[in-house]
């Protein structure tokens, strides 16, 4: 068998990665987030991509900015409303948001709606990029040098595993 990966695929035959692996304390609100890794079905080094779908009430992720990764949302069908540091701002299917890298404005998707929302997200691969979550105790470190990250307090306190 080959190790080449394919060239055009059915995503929804990519393997769906349910819920998150924040700590417990602040999992709840994404648990329902179903992400498929097209990206890595592919087997892109420079950026990711994911297939994700949030069911209504769902959130996509804490609310976050990255210091070295540019994030690009393209909303395929439902709404969500992004909430960033401006406030709230509905949008729906065919609708886009970016995020730059090193931007200290934290952003997230929320399904108010009934409906599920699908969407596709993007983001470089940059090795060491961290993340703030801006309205929780978290941040992302770094193990050691292997790209090898980590949730730790604002003050670098390790949560349990």
């Amino acid at each position: 068998m080959s190790d080449q990966k394919p060239t055009a695929i059915d995503p929804m035959q990519v393997p769906v990665k349910a819920g998150t692996d924040y700590p417990e304390e602040f999992a709840i609100n994404v648990k329902a987030r179903e992400r498929r890794k097209l990206g890595d079905a592919f087997g892109l080094t420079n950026f990711g991509v994911n297939f994700t779908t949030l069911p209504p009430g769902c959130w996509s992720s804490q609310r976050h900015w990255h210091s070295k990764q540019d994030e690009f949302v393209y909303i395929v069908s439902g709404e969500v409303v992004l909430v960033t540091d401006a406030g709230e701002q509905v949008i729906t299917a065919g609708m886009v948001a970016g995020f730059p890298a090193g931007k200290p404005d934290g952003h997230h998707l929320v399904n108010k709606s009934s409906e599920n929302a699908v969407y596709l997200e993007i983001g470089d691969r940059i090795p060491m990029d961290t993340t703030q979550y801006s309205d929780i105790d978290m941040r992302t470190a770094y193990i050691d040098d292997t790209n090898t990250d980590r949730y730790v307090h604002k003050d670098g306190t390790p949560y349990k595993a």
